[in-house]
């Protein structure tokens, strides 16, 4: 009997260090589905989706198929409480899992996976590839299926500004166009179709493409939230330019955005956040937000304390939450913030 992998009910995946294909496979498990249907589901190779599954099993996210062994659980993670915090450890930037979290909050759907490229690959390279650069262009004008999506991988930037006017391009050419093309006429083209520019997997495609330009970037990312920002910071994926780029956005955002925006941010990445925004303070009406809430994480008091633009009213706040109160460490951590109030 096929397996039909689903996935464990007792496990919350926000805790695994899933990458985001992983996380993508994950959410097309049904119960119902075996390894075949996922892979034409998916528009991924059948070996691929095999061999992810099989990591997601070794991950407990999913229950493995019947009549294997099911991976060996220990016993899970003692909760670190304030009284074990002897001294305070040095906090990582983030958590391996943390880009997934962010991810699964954004307000626009995960990108789609890419269809099966090798064949669009090898019927550019074998029949069009050799073909005079104007002949192409000219294809390019009108091409349907599978042409249309083999001149994707055409790396000359003319054929790409033809691909733009051909009515029958689409989204799965668009992010192949996204992913693939490495020259920056070309992909100001793509950018330059509002359709293509807003879909949430031509955007992921791009900015992962080292050939964007830094003005193309800050047009497509400059004014989106800032918790999509942040993803983009921390990612592992990005170019080093791209990342340096996302920084500034951030930043600048961070500095001139809405205060809801940034309280949110400093809540869900349990103020990880912080430390790319060294020395921008913030505003009486973000101070008053933050200042509304009521904390149990000793991380996030650890990550603010350490955060030297953190207002003295938060200051005081934070030093009234049952977790500092209890722990002597975390009092001694924010007593040495600059902006504590004297009498502590």
């Amino acid at each position: 009997m096929a397996w039909k992998p689903r996935p464990r009910a007792d496990v919350d995946v926000r805790s695994l260090p899933l990458r985001p294909i992983q996380g993508f496979l994950l959410s097309r498990l049904d119960g119902a589905s075996d390894v075949a249907a996922l892979a034409q589901v998916t528009g991924l190779p059948l070996e691929q989706v095999t061999t992810m599954l099989g990591e997601l099993v070794s991950l407990g996210a999913v229950e493995p198929e019947p009549g294997d062994a099911p991976p060996a659980e220990g016993p899970p993670p003692a909760r670190q409480t304030p009284e074990q915090l002897e001294p305070l450890p040095e906090l990582p930037e983030t958590e391996p899992h943390l880009q997934a979290q962010h991810e699964a909050s954004s307000d626009e759907p995960p990108p789609e996976a890419e269809p099966e490229t090798g064949t669009h690959r090898a019927l550019f390279e074998s029949a069009l590839h050799d073909k005079p650069v104007e002949e192409r262009v000219a294809l390019a004008h009108t091409a349907t299926e599978p042409t249309l999506s083999a001149l994707c991988f055409d790396p000359q930037p003319k054929v790409v500004v033809a691909l733009m006017e051909n009515p029958n391009m689409g989204l799965q050419q668009a992010r192949l166009v996204a992913r693939h093309h490495r020259t920056t006429p070309g992909l100001e083209a793509l950018v330059s179709r509002p359709t293509f520019a807003n879909d949430a997997a031509v955007r992921h495609w791009l900015v992962r493409n080292p050939q964007l330009a830094p003005p193309l970037f800050k047009r497509l990312w400059q004014a989106r939230p800032l918790h999509e920002q942040y993803v983009l910071v921390i990612s592992r994926e990005l170019p080093q330019t791209s990342k340096r780029i996302a920084t500034e956005l951030l930043r600048a955002r961070f500095a001139n955005g809405p205060s809801e925006e940034r309280v949110q941010l400093i809540v869900k990445t349990e103020a990880r956040c912080l430390t790319h925004l060294t020395g921008i303070p913030i505003d009486s009406r973000t101070t008053a937000l933050l200042c509304g809430r009521t904390y149990g994480s000793t991380t996030f008091v650890q990550n603010l304390a350490r955060w030297s633009a953190a207002p003295p009213a938060l200051i005081a706040h934070l030093f009234k939450q049952d977790v500092v109160r209890r722990s002597p460490q975390l009092r001694l951590l924010l007593q040495r913030h600059p902006n504590a109030p004297r009498e502590r």
